[in-house]
């Protein structure tokens, strides 16, 4: 009795599959390489390699030992590390920042456009936040669509106003 419903599901499975084959969509069911859709200019513009793809730095930015700072002094070193932010995202090499929702030691990530984690750690240096020892970075080399480089044009269409 096993062994007959073994060669049932062997035989439905065996009919299934000859019937995906032979029902002349098939080709359109099997993953293949794009076809009229590949923008080789954007990709260039991007940086991206074949698969679409690109090498990153990504920062985590976490709570750092130093957070005694009062209202007044928190508000500013607050505005410094906006304006940082900004100034490495109009230089290109930061194309994605934001903070983390929660109140967990995990504050923001950054996505930095570097080939390396010290070119990422030279970007870090210049955050005040960082300097004043609010915030530490955990760096880590990140392979992800060329298409993020696209965030901060499209950030800048439906922004109503800058951070």
């Amino acid at each position: 009795m096993k062994n007959n419903i073994f060669f049932i599901l062997i035989a439905l499975l065996f009919f299934a599959c000859n019937d995906i084959t032979t029902s002349g969509e098939h080709e359109d069911s099997i993953p293949k390489k794009i076809e009229n859709k590949f923008d080789e200019e954007l990709a260039n513009k991007l940086g991206a390699d074949k698969y679409g793809m690109h090498k990153y730095v990504v920062a985590f930015l976490k709570r750092g030992p130093n957070r005694s700072q009062d209202s007044l002094e928190a508000a500013k070193l607050q505005r410094a590390h906006l304006d940082n932010i900004n100034r490495l995202a109009e230089e290109g090499k930061l194309v994605l920042a934001g903070p983390f929702l929660d109140d967990g030691d995990l504050r923001g990530i950054y996505i930095f456009d570097v080939e390396t984690i010290e070119e990422a750690e030279k970007l870090t240096a210049s955050d005040p936040a960082i300097k004043a020892g609010s915030l530490i970075m955990e760096l880590h080399p990140w392979y992800g669509s060329a298409a993020v480089m696209q965030i901060g044009e499209v950030h800048k269409r439906i922004s109503k106003t800058d951070i």
